[in-house]
């Protein structure tokens, strides 16, 4: 029954709000009576809530969300840091971890221009075809980017990176600067800059700035990006000391 449980939790997806009924049966396999038996199940919990619309993710799961030590810690060192970053550019920030092969984002300020992103706070996006991802694949150890680099590239835009070895020049280009550059790789009409959060030799975390590619400052941008990242590294290294 758990295992049933989160099939259905697991079907939303980036950039869903809700499902309906024949939806989840069709993402999880699972007859639409069963969907519906164990949907209320998760409602009486509040992991999943409803309406006439459909089904969406419940309070429980922000609530649980917001206990789990990795995201509390660097959701309140990070926030001063991103705030910073947002009062300088007045664009989205995000914040993002290495979760498998993927970048989750555990925070994010949303800016003026913030339209048609792709990025939500848990939602997930491929660690090849975003700055953040990018500067989060290039810090990890050398297993992860052979399984990355072995796979089939997914593309999102016309401009997503689907050449493994010209994903792999990018990625060591990465490590000898510290930045990471996507350009309409996610988002037709976006560009990004991120940094890692290197903290013992170990990328824990990534930061960038997305912007409109007619206001893509890559200098700018790039500093205020990097003395960000550079400064939470720090914080977490006091913290962990």
């Amino acid at each position: 029954m758990l295992e049933k449980s989160l099939r259905i939790l697991q079907a939303f997806r980036s950039g869903d709000r809700k499902l309906r009924l024949n939806e989840l049966a069709e993402r999880t396999g699972m007859p639409k009576s069963t969907v519906h038996r164990l949907s209320q199940e998760l409602i009486d919990h509040q992991l999943l809530a409803r309406d006439s619309e459909g089904y969406e993710l419940g309070l429980g799961l922000f609530e649980l969300s917001a206990l789990v030590p990795l995201k509390q810690r660097l959701r309140e060192s990070a926030l001063p840091f991103m705030q910073d970053l947002f009062l300088a550019t007045h664009e989205t920030v995000h914040l993002g971890v290495r979760q498998d092969l993927d970048v989750v984002y555990v925070e994010k300020i949303y800016g003026h221009s913030d339209l048609a992103l792709p990025s939500r706070v848990g939602g997930r996006l491929p660690l090849s075809c975003t700055a953040v991802g990018k500067a989060l694949l290039a810090f990890s150890a050398d297993d992860v980017r052979a399984t990355v680099l072995a796979k089939p590239l997914r593309r999102i835009t016309a401009n997503s990176i689907v050449d493994p070895e010209r994903l792999r020049r990018e990625l060591a280009e990465i490590r000898a600067t510290g930045l990471a550059f996507e350009s309409e790789e996610a988002t037709v009409g976006r560009a990004c800059v991120a940094a890692p959060v290197v903290v013992q030799g170990e990328a824990v975390a990534a930061m960038s700035i997305s912007v409109p590619i007619a206001q893509y400052r890559i200098p700018q941008l790039a500093a205020a990006v990097k003395t960000a990242t550079l400064g939470l590294a720090r914080q977490l290294r006091g913290r962990s000391a």
